[in-house]
């Protein structure tokens, strides 16, 4: 492995529209502080960045909601971010934000330069526009029909129900969230980066260049590749973000995309001012390895996208390895920020003072690194309690008890070092395992490791049993605790990477000065080296404290359906002519089958009584097909065709929502002929 003088390590930057939750801890932010705190151990230079995102659709939509501005809200939410961070132990060099004078500066002078080397294109095309708000709507401000699953609030960039991507033009009967409107196509000129340049270089780069990336980042990159790239706008219609810095641009800012990973070259400058430091040398030099951590869905962008803009820049390095998790979910569901379905890292901190180390712990034993993985609050306390208390704890506690009661404190001469060298023999070899598995990023095969330390060191005193040896054989004892005080050592040492807070405190019992990762291994304390009281490390999670944990998740869900149960706003007033224009028949479904490679739609055959139709659904969650097939059924009959997953689908079944989001057939209460008109 090339060897690299230096680390610039970035996190993605969360959106200052609220707070932070433990899926990104999982995903992102944990891992990449362990791996900073092991190089920091291991004596690198490290730049480690972090940021918040203040620009993007998802913001202003969030101010218009609350009624204040942009600023109100990325103001708010960046001071709660922050502070979350620095009190789990986040340990960034710098955390910027990206509304931040420096950093419009340097998004607007890297737009600037690929401007004016040609390296961007403007074109003009038609997007939607509000009449009545006379503004460009970006795909957040479009809602309507998703044409994947028949989810009737879908965004223009994606449909929340079934997840699919879309793009406002994918959307049936789109509206304009900002007056509910019908928007119309307006042209407008934007610049784009053109990806489709730089698709054989990055087949070279990445196919070829990075075969030892993660499967998942490997296999998507690839994925993309081979579907060939097209040109990405790198400007829109908005008012809030880094302004266009050319003449007759009013109106129009950087894409959010463009702008935010640049953040990370404009937090590196922020950090440099404030420190009196060079930043150039962690991103310009060819001995600086940049590594950046992110989820899934991030790597598109940091990938192919973002690399693409550095290689047109031309004077940057490129990362070298880009560790992408999977998704943590929460009690077998899926984590939302709408449903409020989530642990937030604030309240987290609020309710269990004390134990940042406990939500560190657990969420890097069940890091979703292959595969998406599962929060539980069982799980918490499971692991709290069986492992951190009962292994880790109780092993540290009953050597510092020990100590104290038989020799006043003070570590006693060792009279069995061959069986300390035994034992430091083996912490060496799991050291090793430690810093292999963290160098190739996986953490939770790491910490798995280094908990094998403490099951070595509780096993030994376990087997040892000092209290019942000393009133033979006090000498014994003297070996028997010096051992285990070196295994509580490096314990010390080597926690600092995964556990600060608790290495903290060990270091405190322990009466420990400063250690790098060299002293793992050895014998840490001198004969006669006093100690400080123990405390205790991990006190127990009682049942009530899961309890009052799902009792609050249980409440969203329930509040999420008072809210859907709550009528929707009725929708702007329409003329009878209007209204006279919707064809409703009344048809018979004859067939019904689920969509192969689909997991909401349904092919359905309809009898409208002049003749057969099919219509494709997205109901195939809330009925079998058997449940359908021979049910009467309300049916939009003038719609027009629309092709959805290659099926020409020709026409629109009518279903009714509950407040739980399950659908009900639209039917005639009496028997009514096929063909019928609805009136």
């Amino acid at each position: 492995m090339k060897e690299y003088k230096r680390y610039t390590i970035t996190t993605a930057l969360p959106y200052a529209n609220g707070p932070i939750h433990i899926g990104h801890l999982a995903g992102v932010y944990i891992p990449a502080d362990i791996y900073v705190r092991y190089l920091r151990k291991m004596g690198r230079d490290v730049l480690f960045i972090g940021g918040s995102d203040e620009h993007g659709v998802p913001i202003t939509i969030k101010a218009r909601q609350q009624n204040i501005s942009p600023q109100d809200i990325v103001d708010k939410y960046h001071g709660i971010i922050k502070k979350s961070f620095e009190d789990l132990g986040i340990s960034f060099d710098v955390y910027s934000r990206t509304s931040l004078p420096i950093h419009h500066e340097t998004a607007s002078a890297f737009f600037t330069k690929l401007h004016n080397e040609d390296k961007l294109t403007q074109m003009e095309s038609e997007q939607y526009y509000d009449e009545d708000a006379k503004q460009f709507l970006a795909d957040r401000y479009i809602t309507g029909t998703c044409p994947h699953c028949g989810y009737e609030k879908a965004y223009g960039d994606q449909c929340e129900k079934c997840g699919t991507s879309l793009s406002a033009n994918d959307l049936i009967e789109p509206r304009s969230a900002l007056s509910g409107n019908i928007p119309v196509k307006k042209a407008t000129s934007h610049w784009f980066l053109p990806l489709d340049q730089y698709e054989t270089w990055l087949k070279e780069w990445i196919i070829e260049g990075h075969k030892e990336w993660k499967t998942n980042v490997y296999g998507q990159c690839k994925s993309w590749l081979d579907q060939g790239l097209h040109p990405r706008a790198v400007t829109r219609d908005l008012d809030w973000g880094v302004n266009v810095p050319l003449p007759d641009s009013d109106g129009k800012v950087l894409y959010v995309w463009f702008d935010a990973p640049i953040g990370y070259i404009s937090a590196s400058r922020d950090w440099a001012q404030q420190t009196g430091k060079s930043w150039e040398e962690y991103w310009k030099s060819d001995d600086s390895r940049l590594i950046h951590f992110i989820g899934k869905d991030n790597i598109v962008f940091h990938c192919i996208i973002f690399p693409s803009m550095l290689k047109a820049e031309g004077s940057y390095i490129l990362p070298e390895n880009v560790p992408a998790n999977e998704f943590l979910n929460l009690e077998g569901d899926k984590i939302s920020t709408s449903r409020n379905w989530a642990v937030w890292l604030h309240e987290y901190l609020e309710d269990f003072p004390g134990k940042q180390d406990v939500l560190r712990y657990v969420l890097t034993a069940n890091a979703p690194e292959t595969k998406d993985n599962d929060f539980t609050w069982k799980d918490f306390q499971a692991r709290n309690n069986n492992e951190l208390a009962a292994i880790f704890g109780n092993f540290v506690n009953r050597t510092m008890v020990l100590t104290h009661k038989y020799f006043e404190g003070k570590v006693p001469v060792n009279t069995l070092p061959a069986e300390l060298d035994d034992i430091l023999k083996e912490i060496g070899l799991l050291n090793e395992k430690i810093s292999h598995s963290i160098e190739h990023f996986r953490f939770r095969e790491a910490l798995a490791f280094f908990m094998d330390i403490a099951r070595l060191g509780n096993k030994y005193l376990t087997e040892k049993e000092p209290w019942k040896v000393f009133p033979n054989d006090p000498e014994a004892v003297k070996g028997i605790l010096n051992n285990a005080l070196q295994i509580t050592a490096n314990l010390a040492v080597l926690s600092e990477i995964f556990l600060p807070e608790t290495a903290r405190k060990l270091k405190a019992m322990l009466n420990m000065g400063n250690t790098d990762w060299s002293n793992a291994g050895k014998s840490i304390l001198v004969e006669n080296h006093p100690l400080n009281q123990p405390q205790i490390l991990f006190e127990k999670v009682e049942d009530t404290d899961v309890q009052k944990q799902v009792e609050k998740l249980e409440q969203s869900k329930k509040d999420n359906l008072a809210s859907a149960a709550s009528f929707e706003p009725l929708k702007p007033d329409v003329a009878f002519d209007d209204f006279a224009k919707v064809d409703l028949r009344v048809g018979k479904i004859l067939e019904a089958e689920k969509v192969a490679k689909t997991k909401k739609l349904m092919k359905l055959s309809v009898d409208l009584g002049f003749e057969v139709r099919t219509i494709v659904s997205g109901v195939s969650e809330y009925f079998t097909p058997e449940q359908l097939i021979g049910k009467k059924v309300v049916v939009v009959a003038n719609l027009g065709k629309r092709d959805i997953k290659g099926i020409e689908s020709n026409g629109m079944i009518l279903y009714a929502e509950n407040a739980d989001g399950t659908l009900l057939l639209v039917s005639p209460v009496d028997e009514a002929m096929s063909g019928g008109l609805v009136k």
